[in-house]
């Protein structure tokens, strides 16, 4: 199963893209095949009706529209801005979103953080959950938060603390089991049955606008 890992953040020796190169890492151990991509493949302008409606996706949203089709689950590290989701994250949410048929729809998300304070970014965490689920992503019930980020890494970028990468693995493990599971359903090979899957998604959880609309 191909999932598809990132942070968004653009800063180099980014906390967030640590920790989601170490779940790539224990995701490729129980045997998945991870496309690891950094978030600056992904620049796009802010959102913009007319723009979309003059040109179409821009360049940076179509390659991650690309990539998100391309795979039957995601992990997403997403750092804490002000108690909520980074603006980049919910930019490239929103140009996603408008593509037809969703990209997110049907497709497992694992959420991760990393922060060099106490809890880890878990606010944004679920800050984060709110919009990928009204577009129809089925994201993993836990959440990882790692604090203390700035002490968590040795210098090979592998976490130090033992009881961190237990519970790490266990949730890695879980989500790799669940996405499994549900890929065939919603992110499978075209079949009557996914066809119908598909339709029924659409119909029940249409919340955006078409694609054609504005705001």
């Amino acid at each position: 199963m191909r999932i598809l890992a990132f942070a968004a953040s653009l800063r180099k020796g980014s906390y967030n893209q640590k920790l989601v190169a170490v779940v790539a890492e224990m995701l490729r151990g129980i045997g998945a095949d991870v496309d690891l991509a950094e978030f600056r493949d992904f620049d796009m302008p802010l959102y913009d009706y007319d723009l979309q409606t003059a040109e179409g996706l821009p360049p940076g949203a179509e390659a991650m529209r690309k990539r998100i089709e391309a795979a039957s689950a995601l992990v997403i590290g997403s750092p804490e801005y002000n108690y909520s989701i980074p603006g980049i994250l919910k930019n490239a949410i929103d140009w996603i979103s408008r593509a037809r048929p969703m990209p997110w729809r049907g497709r497992s998300i694992y959420l991760v953080s990393a922060s060099p304070g106490a809890i880890g970014g878990i606010r944004g965490l679920w800050q984060t959950r709110i919009p990928l689920e009204g577009c129809g992503a089925l994201v993993f019930p836990d959440m990882f938060a790692l604090a203390h980020a700035d002490k968590a890494f040795d210098a090979d970028g592998a976490l130090t603390d033992a009881g961190a990468r237990e519970r790490l693995q266990n949730q890695v493990t879980g989500f790799y089991r669940l996405a499994e599971a549900v890929a065939p359903l919603c992110c499978g090979e075209e079949t009557p049955r996914k066809q119908e899957i598909t339709r029924a998604l659409e119909e029940e959880s249409r919340i955006q606008p078409p694609s054609k609309g504005g705001e």
